[in-house]
C-alpha cells in the first residue's frame, strides 16, 4: 500500500514544484516594454522655388479705352479712341537675391490696334498700330511660387495716320511704358501670368493728313496674359 501511495502522489508532487517554481521564475522577469509608438505622417514639404535663369514665352490680349490725336493747324485737337488685339513672343531673364526678383524682358507683338474719329470738314481721321515692342526691366518679390512685379522700359512700335481722300503718314515711334503684373509657376520650367501695361508710343507729324506738329500722337492701355518656358 505504501508504495502505491507513493506512486501515485509523486507525479503530483513533481508538477505542483514545477508550477511554483514557473511562477516564481514569471514574477522575477521585468515586465515587457510597451510597443513603439506608430511613426508620425511625414509630408512632402513644398520645394523652395528659385526664379533664376532665362526664359521664353508666348504673350497675348488687348488694348483699349485710350485715345490718341489728331492736331491740325489753327484748328481743335481731335482725340481718336483706340482698341485692338496683341500677340507675340516674349524673351526674358531673372535673378533672385533672397525674396527680391530682378529681371529684364523684351517681346514683340504683332498688333490690331485702330480708331478713328470725325476730323474738321467731315473727314474721318484715321490711326493704327500693326506692331508693338517692349524692353522692360522688372522688380518683383516673390513668395514661392507667386511672383508680382512692377515693370517700365522702352517701347517701340509703328502709327500709320491717315485721312481717306486727303493723305496718310507711318512713322516708327520711339516712346516709354510701365506697368504691373503678376507671375505663377505651375511647374520648375513652366509659369502663367497676367500683366498691364500703360504704353506712349510718342506723336509724330502726318504731313500726308495736313496736321501740324506734332501731328498725330498714340497712348494706350494694355492688357494681357502669357505663358512661359524658364530653362
Amino acid at each position: 500500500m505504501p508504495r502505491i501511495l507513493v506512486s501515485t502522489l509523486a507525479p503530483i508532487v513533481l508538477a505542483a514544484t514545477v508550477s511554483v517554481a514557473g511562477a516564481a521564475d514569471i514574477a522575477r522577469r521585468p515586465p515587457a516594454p510597451p510597443p513603439p509608438p506608430p511613426p508620425a505622417p511625414v509630408y512632402a514639404a513644398v520645394p523652395y522655388y528659385n526664379w533664376t535663369g532665362f526664359y521664353v514665352g508666348l504673350n497675348g490680349g488687348g488694348a483699349w479705352g485710350s485715345s490718341s490725336r489728331f492736331d491740325f493747324p489753327g484748328g481743335p485737337s481731335v482725340p481718336v479712341d483706340v482698341s485692338g488685339w496683341l500677340a507675340g513672343g516674349t524673351l526674358g531673364f531673372n535673378y533672385q537675391v533672397g525674396p527680391v526678383v530682378l529681371g529684364i524682358e523684351g517681346d514683340m507683338d504683332a498688333s490690331g490696334i485702330r480708331g478713328s474719329s470725325v476730323c474738321p470738314g467731315g473727314f474721318a481721321c484715321q490711326i493704327r498700330n500693326d506692331w508693338l515692342g517692349t524692353a522692360r526691366g522688372r522688380i518683383g518679390y516673390a513668395f514661392n511660387q507667386f511672383l508680382p512685379y512692377f515693370t517700365g522700359g522702352l517701347a517701340v512700335g509703328n502709327l500709320n495716320a491717315s485721312i481717306p481722300d486727303v493723305g496718310s503718314s507711318s512713322n516708327t515711334n520711339t516712346g516709354w511704358t510701365i506697368g504691373a503684373g503678376v507671375e505663377v509657376a505651375l511647374t520648375r520650367n513652366w509659369s502663367v501670368k497676367a500683366e498691364y501695361l500703360y504704353v506712349d508710343l510718342g506723336s509724330f507729324d502726318c504731313t500726308g493728313c495736313g496736321t501740324a506738329p506734332p501731328g498725330v500722337g498714340l497712348t494706350t492701355n494694355v492688357v494681357r496674359g502669357g505663358v512661359n518656358f524658364r530653362f
